[in-house]
């Protein structure tokens, strides 16, 4: 057995003592129930049925977006609502094609959700597990549902969730901006479009890496982070440039090899100068035992996670073990950004762009203010609806 494989093996067992609860709660709260409060009091509220709906919608991008294995000006997203006794929160389904959910996936599954079965919003962990029981996969699907519900009892709580979780909205980290691949006319433009970002994302993974981050240095001297969305292949070749981009101010190297080499991931891990942040390599709580050891942190996203009950979770686990998180999105609206916003004060980073990146947001939330995530007051996921 290789060292490498061995010293996963030995991770794995510590995490599974980890997800088993031995070890000390680093947020102070209770994994199998994370929202904290008198529930004999929340439980009165009863009574009205809790209704589920949606809307295709198509998120119209400000510029193509191209990463190492794909190109789009568009995204299809899933617009959720959940009524309960005249109030109602908001939820949505961010579906990037290469993930594999469409318009047509989400309708099939969230036909099959029967919110009115439940009377008590605050149920959540059974309303929650009864939509993931319901079929495997759909986490873009089963977050808009977990999204919606979340906004719905902040509201009736009349709290944000960064509050009702005990989080201090003024430790939200700097968001990234990301820089797709491009010609350098464009890319050079999307650098000075960013203005006060003090994090820019480079997507790499296409062959012309050193090109891509010269041609950004030209026009800015910000800090940056890289994602290769697994593009590149050899482990030398990847460390070398690894120590490259560690001289040109790169703060970290997100998904840099496919998520099959885990041998070579975990060897890139242990000899890169700069954090190895997983993407495409964990989606849910599950993921983690096997990638402790391997990276040095995870990006943690609603999409892939089924939403904010599970984020919140992969977050506290991965902290036990002492891994990084990155709170991200993909392409999204301010409903989803916004959601994601609001675990963001106990990150270490932050790629919270996605609605900054369309023309068409129906939703008006978080902000990013002098390059830092901006959580506002607003009860629920803090947003308000563009008329």
């Amino acid at each position: 057995m290789s060292s490498q494989k061995s010293r996963r093996n030995f991770f794995k067992t510590s995490a599974a003592f980890a997800a088993l609860g031995i070890y000390g709660n680093s947020f102070g709260l209770s994994l199998s129930n994370p929202y904290p409060g008198k529930m004999e009091k929340w439980n009165k509220i009863k009574g009205g049925k809790i209704k589920l709906r949606f809307k295709p919608y198509e998120l119209q991008l400000k510029h193509a977006f191209t990463l190492a294995s794909s190109s789009r000006t568009t995204t299809p997203v899933m617009l959720t609502e959940i009524e309960f006794e005249g109030n109602i929160g908001y939820g949505e389904a961010s579906m990037p094609p290469y993930l594999g959910e469409s318009h047509q996936t989400a309708t099939k599954f969230l036909n099959q959700v029967k919110l009115d079965r439940f009377s008590d919003p605050f149920r959540m962990e059974e309303i929650l597990e009864y939509v993931d029981a319901l079929a495997p996969g759909n986490p873009a699907a089963k977050a808009s549902i977990d999204i919606a519900l979340h906004d719905l009892v902040g509201k009736l709580m009349n709290q944000p969730w960064h509050r009702i979780w005990g989080f201090s909205k003024e430790n939200t980290p700097n968001t990234s901006f990301t820089i797709g691949i491009d010609d350098k006319e464009v890319v050079q433009k999307k650098v000075k479009e960013a203005g006060p970002m003090k994090i820019l994302k480079i997507k790499l993974g296409r062959g012309n890496d050193r090109e891509m981050i010269n041609w950004v240095r030209s026009v800015t001297d910000v800090s940056l982070c890289v994602d290769v969305n697994q593009g590149w292949k050899d482990k030398h070749m990847a460390l070398d440039l690894i120590h490259w981009l560690n001289d040109q101010g790169v703060i970290f190297v997100e998904q840099p090899m496919p998520k099959e080499q885990l041998d070579d991931l975990a060897w890139l891990t242990g000899e890169s100068p700069l954090p190895v942040v997983a993407d495409e390599s964990v989606q849910r709580l599950k993921d983690i035992m096997e990638l402790h050891g391997v990276y040095s942190g995870i990006n943690v996203k609603l999409m892939k996670s089924t939403g904010m009950r599970e984020a919140f979770k992969m977050i506290n686990v991965a902290k036990a073990l002492g891994m990084k998180i990155l709170m991200g999105c993909m392409t999204e609206t301010s409903c989803g950004v916004s959601a994601a916003a609001q675990l963001s004060p106990v990150t270490e980073w932050a790629d919270l762009d996605g609605n900054l990146l369309i023309s068409n947001d129906p939703f008006t939330g978080m902000k990013v203010i002098d390059g830092k995530v901006t959580l506002n007051d607003l009860p629920g996921i803090g947003i308000s609806q563009n008329l």
